[in-house]
Parts: structure tokens; sequence; C-alpha cells
């Protein structure tokens, strides 16, 4: 299994048989991503919500490539009406793509459709569980504030192995509240993300790391450079 981060919340997933999932492809306006459009290819295209930094390139990516896109029911029946293939869902829902378990999860964030000439109702934003073909599982929490379903829910319920964590501050959590949310889901690895793409969001990783690491031993933070990949 490979995670690749192309900076912001945009990961690409492939899983040891070779699926390609591709969560929040926010690249072609994304200042620090090291790749284009035109160099990726997804089977599997996850949304968390509606706004334009992670919506980002979905439809260009789904019309070249085919893949199918999952998200909340809104922005699938959007997606639906332009002629994408699609599998709509909603909280605590699980979906199968080929031997993946998709779960979708609870974030504390906004959701509307910004990326539209009008804003129009994106649904709720969400987090994904995604549970793979050897049983290891990923959680990438979307866009979100702390909230106790890290701790009740994600934790006891679903029991991550790596956890993408946003830390950005001022549109999710920051570092402090992140490193909480470390303690709270208790995983094996957290890879930090949505940090440093713009100069509101900016903020130290190693100092994260270090927070971490002073609540919890037990938990590794791996952080990445856009473009580079944690593999197990």
């Amino acid at each position: 299994m490979n995670i690749t981060w192309f900076g912001h919340s945009a990961f690409l997933i492939t899983t040891n048989e070779n699926l390609r999932i591709l969560i929040d492809p926010f690249i072609s306006n994304n200042p620090v991503s090291p790749v284009t459009v035109e160099e990726l290819y997804a089977d599997v295209i996850l949304v968390t919500h509606g706004h334009q930094d992670h919506f980002g390139d979905t439809m260009e990516l789904a019309n070249r490539t085919g893949a199918l896109v999952v998200s909340n029911h809104e922005i699938s029946v959007y997606l639906s009406k332009q002629g994408f293939e699609t599998l709509g869902m909603n909280m605590g829902g699980t979906v199968n793509v080929q031997d993946i378990k998709i779960t979708m999860v609870n974030s504390l964030h906004s959701s509307d459709m910004d990326f539209l000439e009008e804003v129009n109702a994106g649904g709720s934003s969400a987090g994904f569980i995604l549970e793979l073909e050897n049983g290891r599982k990923i959680y990438h929490a979307g866009d979100t504030g702390i909230f106790s379903d890290m701790r009740y829910v994600i934790n006891h319920i679903y029991n991550p192995d790596i956890a993408l964590l946003p830390i950005g501050d001022r549109y999710t959590m920051g570092p402090v509240e992140a490193a909480i949310a470390a303690e709270w889901i208790n995983p094996e690895k957290i890879i930090p993300m949505h940090y440093n793409t713009f100069p509101a969001i900016e903020q130290n990783a190693l100092e994260y790391s270090d927070m971490v690491r002073k609540s919890n031993r037990d938990v590794e933070v791996v952080i990445l450079e856009p473009g580079e990949s944690y593999q197990e």
C-alpha cells in the first residue's frame, strides 16, 4: 500500500491490488502540488465536501479516467446530472468498491459547492474510513474541527491504523487540537495535511509532531513533503 500526498488534502492511495483511490483532488490550482492533473490516474475519487480546494479537479479527472466518484448524496446528484458515474452515500454508511470498504463519517465543517458561479448547497462535509484488502484502515478526516466522535466513534468503532489529519488552523483544527485528536483516535501513524498551502494556514509540522510525541508516544507522525509517499 502506498499513500502519496500532493499537498493540501489531496492524496493518492494505491492498494496492494493496485486500485488507485484519489481523495480531494485539488491539483491544478494547488500552489504546492508537484504534479499536473494530466499526470494522474484514478479508479475511484473520494470527495469529502463541496469547497473548490477539495472538489478541485474531480470532473476533469473523472471525465478522462472514467473514475467512479464517491461523495455525499448532494454532490453525487450534481455530478450524476453532469453525466458522471457516482456512488452517493451519507454519514455512517458503508459501500464496497471492489475489495475496499468505504465508510462515511462526520466532520465539523461547511460544504457548499463554492466552485459554481452561484454557490449551491453541497450537503454535509465528511471524512472517510477506508478498509483495504489486507484489513488496514485509513481515516481521512476531511476538513474538520476537533469533535468527540473522534474518541467515541472513530477510535472505538473503526480503530484506524493511519489517520490523515488537518493541522492548518483557521479553517480546520490547528496543531493543538490535532494533537488532542491524535490522543483520542490513537492510530499507529498520523500524516498531517491541510497546512502550508496558503499563508493563512502556515504551520510547522515538526512542532506538531513534538506535541503528539509528548501526549502519546505510541503514535508516529509521518511528515511528507508534497509529492512524497508513505509505503508499507
